[in-house]
């Protein structure tokens, strides 16, 4: 019964969404602005549906709680108590989001019950002077926060971030961020629907009432660290999974594949979900022959009972992003790390 899972659509309007998703998913155009796609959601308020195979029709929860073993894996279902861990978006913003800010899996679990929500970007398209803002650009403190939210100039101590396509930021919960116009992505985060918006330029929300602000526990949530550098830098993927994030919450690795492509993801214990950013191909298992056609715009999550398999592109290069739990550390990488602690 076990097999790649695709998902019918899941759009989300919002005020600052723009009119690519729909297109870019191969949908009819319409003038809804869209601003995300949930790609693969185990989030009560809004759970993905199922669109091929026997569990056409489901919503994913009550797939995983029936086999979570066989679709999470076996440390991941112990982990995170048979549920899944991660949700992937497609993002649009035609304006500028909030400013905003994520609390960590203590502070979410003590207050809604859920969890934290670090999360990441992957930059696909991007208008000329598209930017972003990610993180403080210098050290401020929680009194000139305050101050800053209240006169509206919180935008003048972020660090600004210009942007193109393939461009990726980590943004841990208590980093402040927001996405801003022209900027279309995908996202991996945390199995989380928690936000707090700082600031929203005092515009109203679809509904024409102000959008709530949650000044307080962002001040709560924040993490005025400065960083050096908020991208992440990594090397050219052709024809090769190249690890562009290692994170507690998620492994995420991007490729160009204009050729057959072996896959065997087993030894990380771990579902993978993998979203097309372009071009087409079929997924081919190989324990159980079964094939599914991955399109651009689209996802597939594939169990990790059979997360073995080959991608198989069908004209050109297509760009395939994966993210999965890494439960099989490298053992370099901990010897790295305790000689680090060690000094």
């Amino acid at each position: 019964m076990i097999y790649p899972l695709l998902f019918e659509p899941n759009l989300h309007e919002v005020v600052w969404g723009g009119h690519r998703l729909r297109p870019y998913k191969g949908l009819p155009p319409s003038s809804d602005p869209i601003g995300e796609s949930w790609e693969v959601s185990a989030v009560p308020s809004s759970p993905s549906v199922i669109r091929n195979g026997e569990w056409q029709g489901l919503d994913l929860i009550s797939v995983i709680r029936a086999h979570p073993e066989a679709i999470l894996g076996h440390k991941v279902s112990q982990t995170y108590h048979g549920q899944l861990p991660l949700l992937v978006k497609f993002i649009d913003a035609r304006d500028d989001l909030s400013i905003q800010v994520h609390p960590n899996d203590e502070m979410a679990q003590r207050l809604h019950g859920k969890m934290g929500k670090s999360e990441m970007w992957y930059i696909i398209q991007a208008e000329e002077g598209a930017h972003l803002y990610a993180g403080f650009k210098a050290s401020i403190t929680p009194d000139e926060y305050q101050r800053r939210i209240a006169d509206g100039t919180i935008t003048e101590v972020l660090a600004d971030h210009p942007v193109k396509a393939g461009d990726v930021f980590y943004l841990p919960a208590g980093r402040v961020h927001a996405i801003c116009g022209g900027i279309l992505l995908a996202e991996v985060q945390q199995s989380s629907d928690v936000t707090y918006r700082i600031y929203d330029y005092g515009r109203p929300g679809i509904d024409g009432k102000p959008r709530e602000l949650h000044t307080d526990l962002a001040a709560q949530a924040l993490d005025f660290h400065v960083e050096a550098n908020y991208r992440t830098e990594y090397v050219d993927p052709a024809n090769r999974a190249v690890q562009v994030i290692d994170t507690p919450y998620f492994d995420v690795r991007v490729m160009e594949v204009s050729r057959p492509f072996h896959r065997d993801l087993r030894k990380y214990d771990s579902f993978v979900i993998s979203m097309c950013l372009e071009g087409a191909c079929t997924l081919r298992m190989r324990s159980t022959g079964d094939e599914v056609l991955l399109q651009s715009a689209h996802s597939v999550l594939i169990p990790a009972a059979i997360a073995d398999y080959d991608i198989l592109p069908l004209s050109g290069t297509t760009r395939l992003l994966d993210a999965f739990i890494d439960n099989h550390p490298d053992p370099f990488a901990l010897f790295t790390r305790f000689l680090h602690i060690s000094s």
